[in-house]
This record gives C-alpha cells, structure tokens and sequence, in this order.
C-alpha cells in the first residue's frame, strides 16, 4: 500500500521508511494495476529506482538535518508537463514522438525538492475536455467501480486515477476549467485549483494561456499542501521548520482542523443554483452543508452576480479562441489522427473574431469587479464540485461538461480546494450501485490559497476517513 506524502515524511524522519522502499511499493502497484486501470502513458521506473537511491543517500547525509517533507517522495506528472528528453504527447497520437525541448520549472521544482518522477500520466487531448475521455490514447478507469467503465474526470484523468487507485501518493494536474479539481471529485481525492499566475506555466502544453494554472491531487489536504509549497519553489527546510512547528500554512491547517470554524462566513448555493445538481450529489452537499455549520461556521446564501451555467457557457469563449490559436491547424486538418470530440471543441474558434475576443476579456474584468463587490464579507463560497456522479463512460455526453461550478473558478481567478464529502449510498442516481464518490470545493478569493485548504482541513477532520474504491494497490 502506497503512504501518503505526510506518512513517507514522517517515516524518513525517524526511519522506519525509505525512499526506496516507497518507490518500488508504487512501481510495485502500478505493474499489478495499471494494466486495468490505465492510467499511465510512461512508467520511469529504472530511473525512478535510481533517483530512490540517490534520494536514501541523501537523507543518510544529512544526518538529521531538515531536507524538506517533499524530499524521496514518488509522484507523477499530467503528460502534458515537459521534461527535457521525453515524450510529451499531450494525449495526442499525433504527438506520439514529440520530444521535450526543456523542463518545465513546475516540474524541476519537484524534483529539486527530492520528488522523485514515476511517469506521465494519460490526459484528454491537449486538456480540452472534462469527462477525462480519449480516444486515440485511451480512457483511465475510474478505480470506484470494478466492474463498470465510468467518467474518471478531466483533463487530468490518469493524475487522478493513479493517486485514488494508491499507485502514486500525489500528482500533478492542470485546470482551465476543473481539470484538476473534476479528476479530483470523481475519483474520490483532493485537489487544488491555484491561483491564477501563481505558479509558473512554463514547459506545459498550453490550452489557454490566460486560464491554465498547475495544482496538485493527492489524497488529503495536508498532502496537497505540502505539494503545493514544493510546486511553489520553496525551500525546504522553511516548509520543514513551519510543518515541524505549526506555523505558517500547516499552523492554519492544524488550528483549523482542531478549532472549527467559528467565524468563517461561507456561501453556500442559491435554490436556483441547486436546481442543477442531481439528488445523490445534492444530498451529500447538504450532509456537508450541516458538518460545516456544525463546525461553527455561519452559511450565507451566495447568489454571484453571474450565474455558474453563464460562466460555464459564454465566458468559456476565451479558451475557445485561444485553443484554437495553438491547434487550429491541426484541427483543421481532415487527415490529422485526433480525439473527433476534442476537434469539435476547438475548431469553434475559427469563427471568434478578435473583436468578440477582445470583448470577453474586457467583460472578464467587469465580472472580477462586480463579483469580488458581491463576494464582500465571505470567506469562500462551498459548491458540488460536480453536479453528478461519476457516470457509465458510454453515457457521458460529450457536447456537454461536467464543470458547471468548476469553470467560475478559473473566470473569477479564485482558488478552490476540492475534497471529497463521502460515498453515495444506492438507489440515489439512476443506474448506481452506491459506493461512489461525492466532493464539495471551497472557492477563495485568488492568492488566499491558505485559507480554502484550511477549510477544507476542517471539513475532513470532521468528515472522518474514506474508504478507498475497490481498485485500490493496498486491496
């Protein structure tokens, strides 16, 4: 069974564990489930050993000395992520053998941290798309049914597959419009949405340049905090010394999972907003709903200025037209071998004019301006993260999104932590057999990165633990 980030950390320090150890458990679970699952679409796995190798010498020469919680720790990247000298196909076979020409700086943050690179897990093409289908280069299976082909999330559908399924402690995703947090929900684990321009985009597959940000999923919120700081850059022994001590952004994790949330106003969905989520996933929201105010917290009604199906619709034009700048060619291309339901998204935005781009943008502005006037006096707003469970693959519709309450995010710039909120019972939605998962996110203003995983500390605390989906490395 794979540990988390938190647990390897620990049992580096007082060496009850090894980098080795943990590497070759996860290489180990990938070789017994991969071939199932199929979240994959490059194993590392000699390198992977050697850098677990370097990584034990390493803590055996500092000789207790701070290397940082990240340090020996195996994750994965979203193949969407360059690393110089590797395939980065992006989920295209018509990108089967493009060679990076360089390492993005999220990615060389990892490693310099001491993460040590597993693979590249699979992605829809080029990120456009939210149910984490893929034609050409396969779907992931969601691990939360054994015997059922359902929607695993996307973009980042192996990112998300492979940390629910126990194969990696954490990966990196991307989200423009939920691709992170979408896999997250749907595949039963935490993910953070950053903010905007926060992290470096650099060395990643754009979709959208204006909306793109990287963020992690692991399998709790500490995990995807102390992901988070490594992807941030910063030093190690700084995240090790404020971990250590309950400081800093681990000080408001523990004092928020310790101390409730007396005096934290949060919004919650409007009756006309809830009208889109379907029952089983509502009545979770609910239950949620009833933790929080347990927790101390006061709910507030939020009605934002535009409503989440405008800001899913219309607003998503800027990635429209700016996808259509980077694939439009290829797109175009009656011959090109890609995903026919990724073309039908992209080529779309032949026909944005620069004036109607140009008004979005200028309507963007407009919109952070009156919604961060309305959003006065909260501290986050809590929704579904889906308004669905994750459905049979074959009857997910394609024309349409998952990401009714994921895109705001990305349109607001806000950040969001997603977490699940428990396991449907049966009979709920049509065609389940119980057992799924559901998740709620907690959307904050941009830069407040902090405060939405501290919430979302909270809420699991009080939530309790998880099962895990049967498709589980430790089963």
């Amino acid at each position: 069974m794979t540990a988390t980030i938190a647990e390897l950390a620990a049992g580096y320090r007082d060496g009850s564990r090894s980098p080795v150890e943990a590497t070759q458990e996860c290489l180990a679970a990938i070789a017994s489930l991969d071939g199932r699952v199929g979240a994959w679409q490059a194993v590392y796995g000699d390198e992977a050993r050697a850098a677990a190798e370097a990584a034990e010498v390493a803590l055996d020469l500092a000789a207790g000395e701070p290397v940082g919680p990240f340090w020996g720790v195996p994750f994965a990247l979203k193949d969407i992520v360059d690393v110089e000298g590797r395939v980065t196909t992006a989920g295209s076979a018509a990108w089967a053998d493009r060679i990076s020409p360089m390492t993005g700086t999220v990615a060389r943050r990892l490693l310099e941290a001491g993460g040590i690179l597993l693979g590249k897990t699979k992605t829809v093409e080029f990120a456009m798309g939210g149910w984490g289908t893929n034609q050409h280069m396969g779907t992931p299976w969601n691990p939360w049914d054994a015997d059922v082909a359902r929607t695993p999330g996307g973009s980042s559908s192996g990112s998300g597959a492979a940390v629910a399924a126990g194969m990696a402690p954490c990966a990196v995703g991307t989200d423009t419009g939920g691709s992170v947090r979408l896999p997250a929900a749907l595949c039963g684990i935490v993910g953070l949405k950053t903010t905007e321009g926060l992290l470096p985009i650099d060395g990643i597959v754009p979709l959208s340049h204006t909306l793109d940000t990287p963020g992690p999923l692991a399998r709790s919120v500490l995990d995807a905090a102390l992901m988070f700081d490594a992807m941030l850059g910063t030093p190690p022994a700084e995240v090790e010394r404020d971990w250590l001590a309950g400081a800093g952004r681990y000080g408001a994790l523990r004092a928020a999972a310790d101390g409730g949330l007396g005096g934290r106003r949060i919004g919650c969905l409007s009756d006309a907003e809830r009208a889109g989520v379907e029952a089983d996933q509502l009545a979770a929201y609910d239950a949620a709903l009833e933790v929080l105010a347990g927790l101390g917290a006061e709910l507030a009604v939020f009605d934002p200025p535009t409503s989440f199906e405008e800001m899913k619709n219309t607003r998503f034009l800027i990635v429209t037209a700016e996808s259509y700048h980077y694939y439009g060619e290829l797109m175009e291309d009656p011959s090109s071998k890609v995903d026919e339901r990724v073309r039908a998204r992209v080529l779309p935005g032949a026909g944005i004019s620069a004036s109607a781009y140009i008004e979005a943008m200028l309507r963007r502005r407009t919109d952070l301006a009156e919604f961060a006037a309305a959003f006065e006096g909260f501290d986050a707003m809590v929704t579904p993260t889906t308004p669905m469970l994750p459905m049979p693959v074959d009857e997910a519709d394609e024309t349409n999104t998952p990401a009714l309450f994921t895109r705001a995010a990305n349109f607001l710039a806000l950040c969001s932590t997603t977490v699940p909120s428990g396991v449907s019972g049966p009979g709920l939605a049509t065609g389940s057999p119980g057992g799924l998962p559901t998740s709620i996110q907690f959307m904050c203003r941009g830069g407040d990165e902090t405060r939405s995983l501290s919430l979302a500390a909270a809420y699991e605390a009080a939530r309790g633990a998880m099962p895990n989906p049967p498709l589980w490395a430790g089963g």
